[in-house]
């Protein structure tokens, strides 16, 4: 009955009709509707009553009697001021949902009878102030949600006695200062979450006693300066999240004692400066996340010993100047994160003994200047980021030898001259991303070996001059992007051959004059961008038998003088860019034909003197720009 503001009174309706009501749900209804349904009407068999976004100031006391309601929504309730003590009446009552009740102050001292009740949800309560000691009553209770309590300043000390509570949200509460020492006493706490409560001073040393709790997140807690000694006894914590603790300075021996720990945290702690060694017992340990550690100059050689490691991430260590040769010890490490190390002067060469490894980055490592010849070794590895190794001059030729390589990334290395000719033997690379290595003049015909290739980027590649002919052998290859190579003067013949070939980008290549008659060969061409080739004038007439062809830009190449009447075979093609055709004096008929053409662009045709007879056949559906 959502939004039913125009129904007759509902009180007029026979009570009778309602008799059987399991389910009510009256979401956004105004407050007579609300009042009409439920005044007078019996209501005892109801189970479940949503009466989100109401604007209700108070609550319709014969709600009081529905005696098997199990589930009551009050969800965004944003008139709501306060809930009357007859709520205690509903004794089968198992979930109360009062989140974003913004306007809701205090609860009655006796909810702490609901003894059914297991979920209570007041996040986005903006002004509740405080909880009532009786809450500590609620023994069912297994969910209690107080995210975003914005003014909530601490907590009762009966908190403690809620014995079968399992999940504990407290984030963003930013004004609460302190936890009670009887946090502890929450003996079947699986999941707390404390993240962004930013005024947290200190943390109770009975949080050690919480032998159930297997998520602590402590995200954004940035006023806490140190951890309990007592975090190592938490023997069933598998997830640590200590991120954002500005503050934080060392993190305590008793950390190594965490066995079931998997996930640990702790990206932009800007004053730590070391791991202690002991984080090499952490057994269990899947994912270490050091991210944005400013301080962090190197790693325990411990850190070896993590038998269990999957990922590890070191982005933004912007001091950390090596690795410890023990790092070739991580056998189950899968993702190794690096990038934005600025400081990071060299790889050991046990960095090839990572036999999981799957993805490596090392973007914009600035220092580093050569790869370890055992890279080749990472049988593993899917995914290389060397992104803005502005100072990385040659691969290794060793690095043919990645099998299982399926990414290639080598953006911005505006020192790469030349690819080894080993890279024709990557066998399962599909991306290979060469843009803005602007030092680049040639690549190696193996090249046309990469039979599993489907992106090839070249974009920016200023020195570039040719393409080898081996291109055409890349029979899985469906992107080539080659926009901003200026020097480049021709394609060869041999691209004719790229059968898959869906996009060609050769966007402000300059200096390309011509095209191959061999380009008309592309019959998966989707996408062609000509854009800003200001030297080519003409087109070959083979450019109509590209039967996939959906758009073609020609936009800006001011030295096109006319099309090919062959256009007009494009049956395919909805998008035609001339705009910036400055020299470009008159249009084929055959246009006309072009059926499925929804873009037409002709602004900055200045020689253009008139628009031919053909564009009244255009449907009217299309775009005339």
């Amino acid at each position: 009955m959502k939004k039913c503001d125009k129904l007759p009174i509902l009180s007029q309706i026979d009570s009778e009709g309602f008799h059987n009501l399991r389910l009510v749900d009256l979401t956004e209804a105004s407050p007579t509707i609300v009042d009409n349904f439920i005044q007078g009407k019996n209501l005892n068999l109801v189970t479940w009553l949503c009466l989100k976004n109401c604007m209700i100031q108070k609550l319709p006391s014969n709600l009081f009697f529905c005696s098997q309601l199990q589930v009551l929504d009050l969800a965004q309730c944003q008139s709501l001021e306060e809930i009357p003590s007859s709520i205690s009446q509903l004794n089968a009552l198992q979930e109360l949902d009062l989140n974003g009740c913004s306007n809701l102050k205090e609860l009655p001292s006796s909810i702490g009878q609901l003894n059914a009740l297991q979920e209570l949800h007041l996040s986005r309560c903006s002004k509740l102030e405080q909880l009532p000691s009786s809450i500590g009553q609620l023994n069912a209770l297994q969910e209690l949600h107080l995210s975003q309590c914005s003014k909530l300043e601490q907590l009762p000390s009966s908190i403690g006695q809620l014995n079968a509570l399992q999940k504990f949200d407290l984030s963003g509460c930013s004004k609460l200062e302190q936890l009670p020492s009887f946090i502890g006493q929450l003996n079947a706490l699986r999941k707390f979450d404390l993240s962004r409560c930013s005024k947290l001073e200190q943390l109770p040393s009975s949080i050690g006693q919480l032998n159930a709790l297997q998520e602590l997140d402590l995200y954004g807690c940035s006023n806490l300066k140190e951890l309990p000694s007592s975090i190592g006894q938490l023997n069933a914590l598998q997830k640590l999240d200590l991120s954002g603790w500005y503050n934080l300075k060392e993190l305590p021996s008793s950390i190594g004692q965490l066995n079931a720990l998997q996930e640990l945290k702790l990206r932009w702690c800007l004053n730590l400066k070391e791991l202690p060694s002991s984080i090499g017992q952490l057994n269990a340990l899947q994912k270490l996340d050091l991210s944005g550690w400013y301080n962090l100059k190197e790693l325990p050689s411990s850190i070896g010993q993590l038998n269990a490691l999957q990922e590890l991430h070191l982005r933004w260590c912007l001091n950390l100047k090596e690795l410890p040769s023990s790092i070739g010890q991580l056998n189950a490490l899968q993702k190794l994160h690096l990038n934005e190390c600025s400081n990071l002067k060299e790889l050991p060469s046990s960095i090839g003994q990572l036999n999981a490894l799957q993805e490596l980055d090392l973007s914009s490592c600035s220092k580093l200047e050569q790869l370890p010849s055992s890279i080749g070794q990472l049988n593993a590895l899917q995914k290389f980021h060397l992104n803005g190794w502005s100072n990385l001059k040659e691969l290794p030729s060793s690095i043919g030898q990645l099998n299982a390589l399926q990414e290639l990334h080598l953006y911005g290395c505006s020192k790469l001259e030349q690819l080894p000719s080993s890279i024709g033997q990557l066998n399962a690379l599909q991306k290979l991303h060469l843009s803005w290595c602007s030092n680049l003049k040639e690549l190696p015909s193996s090249i046309g070996q990469l039979n599993a290739l489907q992106e090839l980027h070249l974009n920016e590649c200023s020195n570039l001059k040719e393409l080898p002919s081996s291109i055409g052998q890349l029979n899985a290859l469906q992107e080539l992007h080659l926009y901003g190579c200026s020097k480049l003067e021709q394609l060869p013949s041999s691209i004719g051959q790229s059968n898959a070939l869906q996009e060609l980008h050769l966007s402000q290549c300059s200096k390309l004059e011509q095209l191959p008659s061999s380009i008309g060969q592309l019959n998966a061409l989707q996408k062609f961008d000509l854009s800003g080739c200001s030297k080519l004038e003409q087109l070959p007439s083979s450019i109509g038998q590209l039967n996939a062809l959906q758009k073609l830009d020609l936009s800006r190449c001011s030295k096109l003088e006319q099309l090919p009447s062959s256009i007009g075979q494009l049956n395919a093609l909805q998008k035609l860019h001339l705009n910036g055709c400055s020299n470009l004096k008159e249009l084929p008929s055959s246009l006309g034909q072009l059926n499925a053409l929804q873009e037409f662009d002709l602004n900055g045709c200045s020689n253009l003197k008139e628009l031919p007879s053909f564009i009244g056949q255009l449907n009217t559906s299309k775009s005339l720009i």
